[in-house]
């Protein structure tokens, strides 16, 4: 009994959620990471000889393309996979970029106070005002959609989340007899905002990055729908399905099959940043 108290993986026992959505996402990123090796084809070849070929399960489709071609002969199997490449990217970079902004901002308001929390304060509520998805279009728009243009722009829009999240986390940790102890220590401040505050709001910070990651491959999906996010060859989910609704009606699987992965990528990082909660947070536990 001891040993499985003491097991590494205890504390995800019983968290099913925690567990599938982990189980899913791993998946996934294996396929990402090793899709230029099991991918059967190069995603970006063209053969208009072989277009809108259907699933290898429908009457006309064909094992040597699974999941059939799309309507300029590119293997759709392999789009799927290079796909998952560029949803990851996106996911965990903006993530990464607004993480960074909000908890700087939430850790200075928490910890200060004062005129700093006012500050980050009205930048929230200016940033609250502002719907997401039409600054973005907006910005898209006129610099120009690219990898790089959707990252950088949804990463300094983000941030909202973990600012709001972090400063009132960080104002409980600083209410905690510790953090008096380090100051009466003549601990500095940074030292105590990195080896007291920071480690007790870490839960809370990995909770919002993933329900972040999840935004913002939705919104990567919802630009690049429209033609204002990746930009053509690259197989991203959102442009498989935008370069497909003009073949809805007669090969409807050149939209159910980015849009399912889509789904699924979204449903894992949503389950896995629940199980998280729970497993992480004691009101989740409770």
């Amino acid at each position: 009994m001891a040993g499985k108290r003491n097991h590494p993986f205890a504390w995800m026992a019983g968290n099913q959620a925690l567990v599938i959505g982990l189980g899913i996402l791993l998946v996934i990123v294996l396929i990402a990471v090793f899709a230029p090796w099991i991918s059967p084809y190069d995603p970006y070849v063209q053969d208009l000889d072989h277009r809108t070929i259907p699933p290898a399960w429908y009457e006309g489709g064909s094992w040597a393309h699974p999941l059939g071609t799309d309507q300029l002969g590119r293997d759709y199997l392999s789009r799927l996979f290079f796909g998952a490449r560029i949803s990851l990217l996106i996911g965990i970079s903006v993530a990464l970029i607004s993480g960074f902004i909000g908890t700087l901002m939430g850790l200075m308001a928490g910890y200060f106070g004062g005129r700093t929390d006012m500050v980050v304060s009205f930048l929230v509520t200016t940033r609250l005002s502002m719907p997401v998805i039409l600054v973005a279009l907006a910005t898209v728009a006129i610099v120009g959609g690219s990898l790089p243009v959707v990252i950088l722009v949804l990463g300094l829009l983000k941030w909202d989340r973990f600012a709001v999240v972090m400063r009132s986390t960080t104002q409980l940790v600083c209410s905690q007899e510790y953090i008096a102890a380090a100051r009466a220590a003549g601990a500095s401040t940074p030292r105590i905002l990195m080896a007291e505050v920071l480690p007790n709001v870490m839960p809370q910070l990995i909770v919002i990055a993933t329900l972040e990651a999840a935004s913002a491959i939705l919104l990567e999906a919802a630009l690049s729908f429209l033609g204002l996010g990746v930009q053509p060859p690259l197989p991203s989910w959102g442009l498989m399905i935008s370069e497909a609704k003009a073949y809805m009606f007669f090969s409807f699987w050149l939209i159910a099959i980015p849009g399912s992965a889509l789904a699924l990528l979204i449903f894992a990082i949503n389950l896995a940043g629940d199980g998280l909660h729970q497993a992480l947070t004691p009101q989740g536990r409770g």
